[in-house]
């Protein structure tokens, strides 16, 4: 393959619409923009959003509520996942997200305590609950909490 004999894929270059020329060309006269009104002149905008002086959209819905925009995201993680780790294993963030425990955008992983864990695992997370911990620890493991 040579670089002269590259093309565009059929459908990727369009033709430029050719206003003005004809009344046969399907775009003569008043060139695809009706007859009057503030879209047919020239320079006729209007904000995004403008119905046509009936109420916006944005402004007819209701607003209740408050979005926290520092609000961050917590993936759930139960102690029963982690026992498909080895014993003596490092869990980290990575390794959650590598395994299908944690898919997705989230801001941290909070390991919760529903189940029961007989290895002894190193868990680095964002927040444990207080069960979790104590089970981890009980089973001779250690909870690290990291920032990530």
């Amino acid at each position: 393959m040579e670089l002269e004999s590259l093309k565009p894929i059929p459908g990727a270059r369009h033709r430029r619409k050719r206003l003005g020329s004809g009344p046969g060309s399907g775009t003569g006269k008043t060139c695809g923009k009706g007859h009057k009104g503030q879209m047919a002149r020239k320079g006729g905008k209007h904000k995004v959003g403008f119905e046509g002086g009936q109420m916006r959209l944005v402004r007819r819905i209701p607003k209740r509520g408050f979005n926290n925009y520092t609000r961050k995201e917590i993936a759930p993680v139960n102690l029963t996942s982690l026992s498909m780790f080895p014993d003596g294993s490092e869990v980290t963030n990575a390794l959650l997200r590598e395994s299908g425990l944690v898919n997705g955008n989230w801001d941290g992983i909070k390991i919760l305590g529903r189940g029961e864990i007989d290895r002894k695992l190193t868990v680095k997370a964002y927040a444990f609950s207080a069960s979790a911990r104590a089970k981890i620890e009980a089973a001779g493991g250690v909870c690290e909490v990291v920032d990530d």
